[in-house]
């Protein structure tokens, strides 16, 4: 190599040496390399950490699964599966059936909506649940609730949810819905399955869990009218305490149970009863639900033989001639009375209902659409119907006004002391003027059954359900013209967080009809402080119906409307001077005693003896 060869290499290595020197970055830019680098580094270890939480969280979910896979024999294979959700529907109801567990988990009343306007689900999986024990023959506890079932399909209304076993038994739950109606037939078919179940079981034994949704506007009102009913076969329908938590063992067999809201019902019926139900009812604390239901029975079934175990739902509203018309075509069941789940009240308040308010109701109904005008005329109606009970009671109470003078002189003229014989004075002076004190009385009692009757029938019509009149949106709940959130010591509690028009016009036409009836008996004897009490009752009205059903409310109002103006028309129409004249008239003409007063009379006597006996024996 010669001389310049040797030159030509140095400089070329000075050359890149320098350029490598002159090109080298700051100290600045080394540190953010440097921290690009760990960023790097950093970026690629968190990555590697998640990929080893991810197989770690894989693993421990295949652990845990595998840990849940319990030995049931030839079921064991049925706890895995897909939770999928099959749609029976008509045009009244939708349900759907769940593959895990077989049974129905959501129905929905497709005609109505809550109040709010939201489609009316009446249970979804998160609100009710159904469950069978199984026990094997070799001493396996089955629940059904967590197998997964094939779903086949019988045709478009019947599905059969099935569950086939390696020894050739079948599990099935088939169910049918019409094309038209409320029911739902359900059949538990077994087969082949005496090898698999225990000789000793006779029965499947079943739990039922259901959260009762809230649906109406006012939460306290619906649950007063919501609870878990049941009948018993070839008996009365009875039902667990609404107000409160109950836990019931039932003693003999049960047709049917009722998961029943204020409008709305849920009823699992079957064909051969509820063997040894153990019901429990307790008020839900969750906003969400009005009440919690447990319902536990047994199902009879023949482990040695093939097995049908025939059941229906039924999604029904409480309106009580639909439920009258389903109960009686029922078919193979026959004592259904879906219409008792419907307190219509006690024996005569219940009787007045059925014959009279109802029929009249749904009368006035098929020609009229507006359900406040229906109103109106059902209140006019038993004004009419009442008004000569009313018209003798007014007579009576002015007789007794018109001869308060005379019975003033009665008592000037005899002293306190001699009380049984101001008593017998006052009674003669009646009888003789042809005047019964009773008369104002018994005439009132004997309306009582119409308003109570009236009182219980209100708040469970479904029809008013919805319906609007006036300012009230919906005449089934309170008609709510100013409200507010935030809680007021006592008026909250006992008043509530809103005033009801209805209600407040109620309380207000209460007041002026009671000022009427008090100013027309100025004169006539009251108890202490009944005037003050016959002022204080409309005022509590107000705090007992300002959550009540509007409807309710405006009868009330539009019937107290009516008193004044009967009370008014009576007090111009009835002159008193010539009603006392003719009281005197009567007093001169002989009257025979009956045989009630003739009674009365000898009592009397007899007490008057006593006490001067004793007064007697003092000195």
């Amino acid at each position: 190599m010669d001389k310049n060869t040797i030159i030509g290499f140095i400089l070329i290595a000075l050359i890149l040496f320098g350029f490598s020197w002159w090109q080298r970055p700051s100290e600045e830019e080394q540190e953010r390399q440097r921290a690009y680098n760990d960023s790097l580094m950093m970026a690629a270890a968190e990555q590697e950490a998640i990929r080893e939480a991810e197989y770690q969280m894989a693993l421990a979910a295949t652990d845990s699964a595998n840990s849940t896979m319990r030995d049931l024999g030839v079921f064991t294979a049925c706890q895995t599966g897909s939770d999928s959700l099959f749609v029976l529907e008509n045009e009244q109801v939708k349900v759907e059936i769940s593959a895990k567990g077989g049974t129905v988990v959501s129905a929905e009343m497709k005609q109505y909506t809550t109040y709010d306007k939201l489609p009316l689900v009446l249970f979804d999986q998160d609100d009710a649940s159904l469950n069978f024990t199984l026990v094997t023959s070799n001493n396996r506890v089955v629940e059904t609730a967590g197998l997964y079932f094939q779903p086949h399909w019988l045709n478009d209304s019947t599905l059969s949810m099935e569950i086939e076993l390696e020894n050739g038994g079948l599990l099935a739950f088939e169910y049918r819905l019409p094309k038209e109606g409320y029911r739902l037939d359900w059949t538990v078919r077994t087969a082949g399955l005496f090898e698999v179940l225990s000789s000793h079981q006779h029965q499947f034994d079943a739990e039922w869990n259901f959260k009762l949704r809230q649906q109406e506007r006012s939460k306290t009102f619906e649950g007063r009218y919501s609870g878990l009913y049941y009948k018993y076969i070839n008996d009365d329908v009875e039902n667990l305490k609404t107000d409160k938590d109950q836990h019931k063992d039932i003693s003999g067999r049960l047709r049917w149970i009722a998961c029943k809201d204020q409008f709305f019902s849920t009823v699992l019926v079957a064909k051969e009863g509820f063997d040894s139900p153990v019901l429990q009812s307790e008020i839900s604390k969750d906003s969400r639900y009005l009440k919690n239901f447990e319902s536990t029975f047994g199902l009879d079934y023949d482990v040695l033989h093939d097995t049908e175990v025939a059941m229906s739902w039924y999604f029904l509203p409480n309106k009580y001639s639909l439920l009258k018309s389903v109960s009686e075509e029922a078919g193979e069941y026959f004592d259904l009375e879906f219409n008792k789940l419907i307190n219509l009240g006690w024996t005569i308040f219940g009787w007045v209902n059925r014959w009279f308010i109802i029929p009249l109701f749904d009368f006035l109904s098929r020609y009229i659409s507006n359900y406040g005008i229906i109103i109106l005329l059902l209140t006019l109606i038993v004004k009419i119907v009442l008004f000569p009970f009313t018209y003798k009671s007014y007579m009576s109470t002015a007789k007794m006004r018109v001869l308060r003078p005379m019975i003033d002189e009665i008592n000037e003229k005899i002293s306190p002391e001699k009380s049984m014989e101001r008593q017998q004075a006052t009674m003669d002076l009646y009888n003789k003027a042809g005047v019964s004190p009773m008369g104002g009385c018994l005439p009132m009692l004997l309306q009582m059954p119409i308003l109570f009757a009236l009182f219980i029938f209100f708040p469970t019509a479904f029809e008013l359900r919805g319906q609007s009149f006036l300012w009230a949106a919906d005449l089934s709940s309170y008609d709510a013209i100013f409200s507010w959130d935030t809680y007021i010591p006592l008026i909250s509690r006992f008043y509530g967080n809103h005033v009801s028009l209805f209600c407040l016009l109620m309380a207000i036409t209460n007041i002026i009809s009671t000022k009427i009836t008090n100013d027309a008996n100025a004169s006539s004897a009251q108890m202490p402080g009944m005037k003050v009490m016959m002022y204080l009752m409309p005022v509590m009205f107000l705090g007992i119906f300002n959550d009540y059903a509007s409807g309710l409310c405006y009868y009330y109002f539009i019937s107290s409307l009516i008193t004044i103006l009967q009370n008014l028309i009576f007090r111009w129409s009835i002159n008193d001077e010539k009603m006392l004249a003719q009281l005197r008239e009567n007093m001169k003409k002989p009257r025979k005693k009956s045989k009630f007063q003739q009674r009365l009379e000898e009592m009397q006597k007899q007490q008057r003896a006593m006490q001067q006996t004793a007064a007697k024996q003092k000195k």
